[in-house]
């Protein structure tokens, strides 16, 4: 399928600073307006609840500084040393409870890797799936929702992780993210793709439009990437991340386009999936082989971090898609607040 005309993107300096959501997200919210220091007690990250609201909230808006920022905040507030504190206190808490929930976390790549390489028989439990034979067109346009928090970023997180890379891991990162940026083209940019699939389902594609709308579960997913691409010391951990992603994206991406396809969203929303079913099959060869096995080759000591990165990921997409399908199943809104 040609590739559709691109549609005309809402645009602004930088998204708008969200609500808080608890006694975290307020405090860098504040901070961020104010150009003060984040006020808040000294247990309360401590007695914070990892996954709920309000820390994956407040560490969500302190990522962003190292994207696009927020409109009306100083561009260097990205390197305050009060932000940074209290970022530090909420990652440590994120990677402790990581580790923690995950006690039969895989050792190896080999280990990480071959439950994602078989499709599983029974697709039931599948998100995709669901949206690929039941779902319905407002469902998509939630899903969608959610999702831009990533898309309209897709790839960026990953980025960091080249120069921290050497040899054969390095080039073929290079190369993936060379497509994944439109090989030169600004209009084949997955980004770009997908905020015309948004447009075609009838939604804002500005960046950052929906985090409002996006309950925990989502924030975590994107948060993890971040969390990975900032730090040196996760390196393996975001190869791991990356890996997963582009082993498991193909199958899905073929269901989405059906579901696309079969609920009449449009033409742009069924190229986004329809890219990714091609280009991740190639992607997921090269990651596996060149970018997994030339990172070993250089530092076999990351194998476990790049299982980690890889369990980590399954972990946190099951209990949003589980967030998801409870939310659609009880016949309610997935989001924090249902789309106009």
């Amino acid at each position: 399928m040609p590739p559709p005309s691109p549609t005309p993107l809402a645009t602004a300096p930088a998204p708008r600073l969200a609500e808080g959501r608890g006694e975290l997200s307020r405090a860098v919210t504040e901070a961020l307006r104010s150009g003060g220091t984040p006020q808040y007690e000294p247990e309360a990250v401590s007695s914070a609840d990892v996954g709920g609201e309000d820390l994956q909230l407040a560490l969500y808006l302190l990522y962003e500084l190292h994207y696009k920022g927020f409109e009306g905040v100083d561009d260097a507030r990205e390197w305050d040393p009060d932000l940074l504190r209290l970022r530090r206190e909420m990652e440590a808490r994120f990677l402790d409870a990581l580790r923690g929930e995950l006690p039969g976390t895989p050792r190896t790549v080999e280990e990480a890797f071959a439950p994602l390489l078989v499709e599983p028989v029974d697709l039931s439990g599948s998100l995709s799936h669901h949206l690929e034979t039941d779902g319905k067109l407002w469902q998509l346009r939630e899903y969608a929702a959610l999702r831009s928090l990533y898309h309209l970023k897709e790839a960026d997180p990953h980025v960091w992780v080249i120069p921290r890379l050497s040899g054969r891991a390095k080039a073929s990162m290079a190369a993936i993210e060379y497509d994944e940026f439109g090989a030169g083209r600004a209009d084949r940019v997955h980004a770009r793709l997908f905020a015309d699939l948004m447009a075609d389902l009838g939604l804002d594609p500005t960046y950052g439009r929906y985090v409002d709308h996006a309950p925990a579960p989502l924030l975590a997913t994107v948060n993890l990437m971040s969390l990975f691409g900032l730090h040196r010391a996760l390196r393996g951990a975001l190869v791991g991340h990356f890996a997963c992603v582009e082993i498991t994206s193909s199958p899905g991406s073929r269901r989405l386009a059906r579901a696309m396809r079969r609920c009449g969203a449009g033409p742009a929303a069924e190229h986004f999936y329809a890219e990714h079913v091609e280009a991740d099959a190639v992607h997921e060869q090269v990651v596996r082989h060149d970018v997994v096995g030339g990172l070993l080759a250089d530092e076999p000591g990351l194998e476990a971090d790049i299982a980690f990165g890889s369990a980590a990921t399954v972990f946190l997409e099951d209990r949003l898609a589980d967030h998801i399908r409870d939310a659609w199943d009880r016949g309610g809104s997935a989001l924090r607040r249902p789309l106009t």
